[in-house]
């Protein structure tokens, strides 16, 4: 992820919460629609009974790649930070960004028109510059059968992407140098606390505009009747206004083999969306309980209690770099032909400031989301208790089914897990599934009364 990427993701305040993504073969035999009334669910849609769970288990191939893979994934990730703090620091060093600069006040003295052209150069090369790690990147997906998209649609969307961020982040980018031109000393809280509408903006405009340029959506109920019926009855349950008409299927078997199903949104952009995969893949009651967990994000405030942590964060990212930078450009500043803060050029400066700031961080994000999830794991065995013949064991076989088509690693790593683990690791997982059950002991559920 390069500097303006770890910016952009810090000022959308969101995070990620889907439940363990996986990749699987895709199938094109979908279930045939059953009609069913809400509160019941539909029986299994796969032809082949699901087998029993009792741990995680993997084929020994499978288990050897699931492996290898984590492996080359861990150090992928630590590779991939030192890499982005080259990038800019040969932005620096090169003197990219003082050039950049320069031409850009020879074009106009007006600040938002050197912000047209000095803030897309910049981003173009730090981004050329990591295209490389995307590559391999995809080359692996592609390799161990998680990705099944085509080169000339993965650039493709690589451009779309460089074409939002552009936008995005040119206007980012302005106010920023807007804000410290005329606040040198308080610009980190004021900028903080534009950013907070502007993310929250981009979060509910994402499902709407930005989604459906790279995938294909439509509504699940022309789909799968059966299965919309099923989610409008833990939804009912679970107390959300998520009606019909704002479930959809989604064409995802194009470019990946991954098992998805994920609430996102809000206000008017809340939906539910299920990848076309996830139905060839699971039966409905699995599809259900991931919806559930999903559903359970949203029940048990984990959205705003996120956008209130990320916020809190970003406050610290700013302050500390609003702190160290000073420092920076007394050190370096004159090397790198930087005037001062307020020079556009100080931009990687400060971009490679809150990418360390962002990496240190990462175990406590870590930690925070697995906190989540693994409440939203709880939640779905809760609110599809009763409505689901076996809850736990249907909760187990969908972690089995999204860990072996992602290859989930059965023994990870303790250190990747504490750095960069977003979930619970698997196999645990299935052992809460299969043992959570209050409701033989007399006991109530924590959640869902």
């Amino acid at each position: 992820m390069t500097g303006p990427r770890i910016v952009l993701a810090a000022l959308v305040l969101t995070f990620s919460f889907s439940p363990a993504r996986a990749n699987a073969p895709y199938s094109s035999t979908v279930a045939q629609a059953q009609q069913t009334t809400p509160g019941t669910v539909a029986p299994s849609s796969p032809t082949e009974p699901p087998q029993k769970v009792t741990q995680y288990t993997l084929s020994p191939d499978r288990y050897k790649k699931a492996h290898n893979l984590a492996r080359i994934h861990f150090r992928l990730a630590l590779i991939g930070f030192v890499y982005s703090l080259l990038v800019l620091w040969v932005i620096l060093r090169w003197k990219l960004a003082a050039r950049y600069r320069t031409l850009a006040e020879s074009k106009s003295s007006k600040r938002f028109l050197q912000a047209l052209v000095f803030a897309p150069l910049l981003i173009l090369t730090m981004d050329i510059l990591e295209l490389p790690t995307g590559i391999y990147d995809q080359y692996l997906e592609r390799s161990y059968g998680l990705s099944v998209q085509r080169w000339g649609s993965w650039i493709w969307d690589w451009t779309k992407g460089e074409i939002i961020g552009v936008i995005i982040l040119t206007i980012l980018f302005w106010i920023l140098y807007a804000v410290i031109r005329k606040s040198p000393r308080r610009w980190w809280l004021y900028f903080w606390l534009i950013s907070l509408p502007i993310g929250l903006l981009l979060f509910f405009l994402q499902p709407m505009i930005i989604a459906p340029l790279f995938y294909k959506f439509e509504p699940l109920q022309q789909k799968d009747p059966a299965l919309t019926a099923s989610l409008e009855g833990m939804v009912q349950r679970a107390g959300e206004d998520i009606p019909p008409q704002r479930m959809f299927w989604m064409f995802a078997s194009e470019k990946t083999t991954g098992l998805n199903a994920y609430v996102t949104g809000f206000g008017a952009s809340k939906r539910i969306v299920v990848y076309d995969t996830t139905i060839a893949k699971m039966n409905t009651p699995q599809i259900v309980y991931v919806t559930g967990h999903e559903t359970g994000h949203y029940v048990l405030g984990h959205i705003p209690k996120g956008l209130a942590f990320g916020a809190a964060s970003l406050f610290l990212f700013f302050y500390l770099g609003y702190r160290s930078i000073g420092w920076v450009l007394a050190r370096w500043g004159a090397t790198w032909d930087i005037r001062g803060l307020d020079d556009w050029a100080s931009l990687p400066a400060l971009l490679l400031l809150l990418t360390i700031f962002s990496f240190l961080a990462n175990p406590v994000f870590s930690a925070f989301s697995r906190h989540d999830e693994h409440q939203a794991d709880q939640y779905g065995l809760e609110v599809t208790h009763g409505l689901t013949p076996d809850s736990g064991q249907v909760a187990a076989q969908s972690f089995q089914i999204l860990g072996d088509v992602d290859l989930a690693d059965p023994d990870p790593n303790p250190v990747d897990v504490f750095l960069f683990y977003s979930h619970p690791p698997i196999p645990d997982r299935i052992q809460f599934a299969l043992t959570y059950d209050p409701w033989s002991k007399g006991q109530s559920p924590e959640f869902v009364k």
